[in-house]
């Protein structure tokens, strides 16, 4: 069982993450040009906070599925160990799926 020290400290790191990750998604969503210096210092912040902190899965995937930015960030960052672990299958299956059809019926 954690001890209060460590829960506060994995709750501080879940708080920085969150905070990090929403003014990443506002810098992506701002129309407009942004400061290339703040941008940069935000993810650099937020790349070091997810990999220092020991996030729980479950708040780990809350957070990557409320803002696409930082999944695509987490996604990066670990693309040597797994490839793109996050990106979503079903929409390339689909395709490939309806191309089948597709020369199937061409065929036809």
């Amino acid at each position: 069982m954690p001890s209060p020290t460590d829960t506060a400290r994995q709750r501080a790191a879940v708080e920085t993450v969150i905070v990090l990750a929403g003014l990443l998604e506002r810098l992506e969503r701002r129309s407009g040009r942004i400061d290339a210096n703040a941008h940069r210092t935000v993810v650099e912040r937020l790349s070091r906070a997810l990999a220092a902190s020991e996030l729980p899965a479950d708040a780990l995937n809350a957070v990557l599925g409320a803002h696409p930015a930082t999944a695509e960030l987490y996604e990066n960052l670990h693309y040597a160990h797994g490839g793109l672990l996050r990106s979503p299958l079903d929409a390339a299956l689909q395709a490939e799926r309806q191309t089948h059809e597709l020369f199937a019926r061409l065929k036809a």
